[in-house]
């Protein structure tokens, strides 16, 4: 019977959406619900049942004597032993026992998943426990941000307490999470480890953690500062992208859509459930767009990438494509204005009114328009310069000595010609250098942070921990940290959890938020192992039309729905 009755549950699915839909219109803090965020109601409700009657099957599977099968573990699938194709086929017609792949069409799948095909969900449990628990956490944003059921506070800045929780932070890190790296170059084959993974991840790391809390605290007094970590971000961009394409030479579409997918997934499902426009968060279509150039410029005729003339004209086409669109006065409106819909925004505040829609697109892209260009650069240089040190480290102690302690005295009166002369600058003239300045200090801190094999090649795990989740940490700081309570509006409150305990709701709150950021980098993953083929393009454009047929009939669904409040009226 209970099996009956879950299995039912499409029949009696519009008055349970009805009602929640009148449910939540009570609880709306901000306007009435969207098609939008109907339609992901549509879509995350039989996704959450199917995975209730999944786990009740497997239940009543695992507690009889025996089994037909082994059950499918997600964790498994990042070890050796199962092939990537294994990881494509979890939702496309599902593992199955032994070597065997029994490939269903996308079209048999969902039918499948319609009408509760008791094999198809136990095979695909954790891929539905997975797409619920990321529904779950989108629910969670909008109650946090959207509904009245939780208060919230001022901000408020206290130099003392936000350089005290800063260099604690710093302390205990160093005492838990401090790390002397073993790894070899992949270059050379020795520990030279120059600007090597540990080090960005932690670079990202510490930065983000200061750039959170500017805003929680409203620390205006370093925004030249989070200018830079902002710039450092899309320096990385451009070199880590140059890096993976020109080494791997991958241009597939499958490596398109990953990078895509990871870039652009979890900040299209907020937009949808928060009802807000992408330019709020400006960071994804800055890194989305810069990423784009340095792929299309290394996708152009990539087979010449090995001359160095043509990565020169290359890097050179790309000044030139910047200078003509945000250098010349009229290009960028005129090259943008197709995508407005897309990247425009307005912001709610009313001083602010008078900006176009494109105006928060031009200044936050405008402000970082070359640095990922510097960031290529680097990396096209990276093995030469790690050559460089190779043979320094093997040179005599005198030699290597005075060569490091130029370097490093070099980069220490740089870096305080430019804190003198750019950074102490107030906002507004700042901004105007920092687009030709900002690749200054990045050098300086890469040069100093590398200039001795001990420094190179230690790092403090907690902030290389911290710089893997900063995409998650920035989008969820808007909904589940800050509170805007509006559509596209700015977070200019805290999420008040314990009210008149500031300092105890910080705990609270940020504990909550950084471990629904960790869970949603590993959802993010998860979730693209399953839809996203690394093999496979043919059924990677399957999956992308009926991803978009399914969108288009939940949306046309919605607008059904959101007339029912006014029939139970």
């Amino acid at each position: 019977m209970l099996i009956h009755s879950i299995s039912d549950h499409h029949f009696s699915l519009s008055r349970f959406v009805g009602y929640w839909v009148v449910v939540l219109s009570k609880m709306v803090v901000s306007g009435s619900l969207t098609p939008g965020q109907v339609s992901f109601f549509l879509g995350i409700t039989p996704v959450f049942v199917a995975w209730i009657y999944s786990e009740i099957l497997e239940y009543r599977k695992s507690s009889t004597p025996t089994k037909a099968h082994s059950e499918i573990n997600l964790a498994d699938l990042g070890g050796e032993t199962v092939k990537e194709d294994d990881r494509t086929a979890l939702l496309e017609g599902g593992l199955q026992p032994a070597s065997t792949k029994v490939h269903h069409s996308i079209k048999s799948n969902l039918l499948r998943f319609f009408f509760m095909d008791e094999t198809f969900l136990v095979e695909n449990r954790l891929i539905l426990r997975a797409m619920s628990e990321f529904g779950a956490i989108l629910i969670y944003f909008y109650i946090c941000d959207r509904t009245n059921l939780f208060g919230e506070s001022k901000k408020s800045y206290n130099r003392d307490l936000f350089l005290f929780l800063y260099f604690l932070l710093i302390i205990v890190s160093a005492m838990t999470s401090f790390k002397i790296l073993l790894d070899k170059s992949a270059l050379t084959g020795k520990s030279i480890l120059y600007l090597n993974r540990h080090q960005t991840e932690e670079w990202k790391g510490w930065m983000q953690v200061l750039f959170l809390m500017y805003h929680y605290f409203a620390a205006t007094e370093i925004y030249n500062a989070i200018r830079v970590f902002i710039a450092s971000y899309v320096w990385m961009t451009g070199f880590g992208n140059f890096s993976y394409y020109y080494v791997r030479k991958d241009f597939s579409l499958a490596r398109f859509a990953q990078m895509m997918w990871r870039l652009n997934l979890f900040v299209t499902f907020c937009c949808i459930v928060l009802n807000n426009n992408y330019m709020l968060y400006y960071i994804c279509p800055m890194h989305t767009l810069f990423t784009l150039m340095v792929y299309g410029a290394l996708g152009i005729f990539h087979k010449y990438n090995e001359i160095g003339s043509v990565i020169a004209a290359k890097v050179a086409a790309c000044f030139l494509v910047v200078i003509l669109i945000w250098e010349v006065p009229g290009v960028f409106e005129i090259f943008w204005s197709p995508l407005t819909f897309l990247l425009g925004y307005n912001d709610p505040d009313p001083s602010k009114k008078q900006y176009s829609r494109l105006h928060e697109w031009q200044f936050r892209s405008g402000l970082d328009r070359y640095i990922w260009i510097i960031g290529m650069i680097y990396a096209y240089y990276h093995p030469t310069v790690e050559r460089w040190m190779e043979k320094l480290e093997e040179s005599e102690t005198k030699i290597r000595v005075a060569i490091k302690t130029t370097v490093a005295a070099i980069a220490l009166v740089v870096g305080y010609l430019w804190y003198e002369y750019i950074y102490k600058l107030d906002k507004i003239n700042y901004n105007k250098y920092h687009p030709y300045t900002s690749w200054i200090p990045i050098t300086v801190y890469i040069c100093l942070r590398n200039v001795t094999q001990q420094f190179r090649s230690c790092s403090l795990t907690l902030f290389v921990w911290l710089g893997k989740i900063t995409l998650e940490t920035y989008i969820s700081q808007i909904h589940i940290w800050l509170r805007s309570g509006m559509p596209d509006g700015q977070p200019k409150w805290l999420l008040s959890l314990i009210p008149n305990y500031p300092l105890l709701n910080f705990m609270l709150t940020t504990a909550i938020y950084v471990l629904i950021s960790r869970r949603l980098f590993e959802l993010t993953s998860t979730l693209k192992s399953a839809f996203v083929p690394s093999k496979d393009d043919k059924r990677l454009m399957y999956n992308l039309i009926a991803g978009a047929a399914i969108a288009l009939v939940l949306y046309s669904a919605s607008s059904v729905f959101l007339r029912i409040p006014q029939m139970l009226a």
